[in-house]
């Protein structure tokens, strides 16, 4: 569908935080100490996987994706916030917006998706550790993470086509930091019930049915964990466990919170603190949750900084 009236042709105007300008500095600051730092702890979670043996397992494997995949979605948004938050200049281009839009909300679905990929690792893990390594072979690993991507990406280009053919009628006016669906249709002059509709339905699938999935794991989990006679043995499972259920808690808590709630539920200011949580304050505590609570990630840290410090010297 041709875009009304050629509103998009010189891009949209991301309004994010122009309302308070006082914050403008304040929030670069915070923003990009963030990316920063979430850039370096899942960029080292990727290289311990990658380097040290001892981490070559399906656990692993599919935390070097999810690190990869929260590198993706901070450099998808945090770089265009911000320019817009320290320069005068605060468009994006329309072409710019429909990929921002494509790959932030194609890795939403990959994360939901792999999260729930993890839990059923962790419940082969505990439940059945005699038949672990056969059930989570190198082969079904690859399958399960490639259906992630798929999944997510396939329904991210059905909702972006969707969205960005809406008939916009001069509107240009984006009132958030960057292109998301819900704000995207705010600006469409048809009627969105259907799409809106859609929305909700395709949300519904990617957050309760893996959430469900998730819950259904750790139930059998915990049952299997309380049957450790071992003390030790059972802080052990709960601690490999509690990392990935805080990670859970954390995302599905604030996507829930922005995609299933009638839309008048918050202002516009809260709409916009969910977003900047879920795109950039989750990407940073998943690597610390995963580090700062797992010995074996530590110790592969220590191994790598020093082999980094013996390497030097010699």
């Amino acid at each position: 569908m041709e875009r009304a009236n050629g509103s998009t042709s010189s891009g949209f105007l991301l309004l994010g935080f122009s309302d308070r300008p006082q914050l403008e500095t304040p929030l670069f600051v915070v923003i990009l100490m963030g990316y920063v730092l979430s850039c370096l702890g899942n960029g080292t979670i990727i290289l311990l996987s990658l380097r040290d043996p001892r981490l070559h397992t399906p656990m692993y494997y599919f935390l070097s994706n999810l690190s990869f995949m929260d590198l993706c979605l901070t450099t998808c948004t945090v770089p265009q916030t911000l320019a817009n938050l320290k320069g005068r200049d605060k468009t994006i281009t329309y072409g710019g917006c429909v990929t921002q839009l494509l790959i932030a909300l194609g890795l939403g679905g990959v994360e939901c998706v792999l999260l729930s990929v993890m839990a059923y690792d962790r419940y082969a893990a505990v439940c059945r550790p005699l038949h672990y390594l056969i059930i989570m072979h190198p082969q079904l690993c690859l399958r399960l993470v490639l259906t992630a991507w798929l999944t997510g990406f396939g329904n991210s280009v059905l909702q972006t086509a969707l969205t960005m053919t809406l008939p916009l009628c001069g509107r240009n006016q984006v009132d958030h930091f960057f292109c998301e669906v819900p704000v995207m249709l705010k600006l469409a002059c048809a009627d969105t019930s259907i799409i809106e509709a859609e929305v909700f339905a395709v949300s519904v699938f990617f957050l309760v049915v893996p959430l469900s999935l998730i819950l259904v794991s750790y139930g059998h989990i915990t049952r299997a964990v309380l049957k450790i006679k071992s003390a030790r043995g059972r802080r052990k499972a709960f601690g490999t466990c509690g990392s990935h259920l805080m990670v859970v808690v954390i995302f599905f808590g604030t996507l829930i919170s922005m995609y299933l709630q009638p839309p008048s539920s918050y202002s516009q200011d809260v709409n916009k603190s969910i977003a900047l949580f879920y795109t950039l304050v989750t990407p940073l505590l998943n690597p610390l949750i995963y580090t700062l609570r797992n010995k074996e990630v530590k110790g592969a840290l220590r191994r790598l900084l020093r082999g980094t410090t013996g390497s030097r010297g010699s």
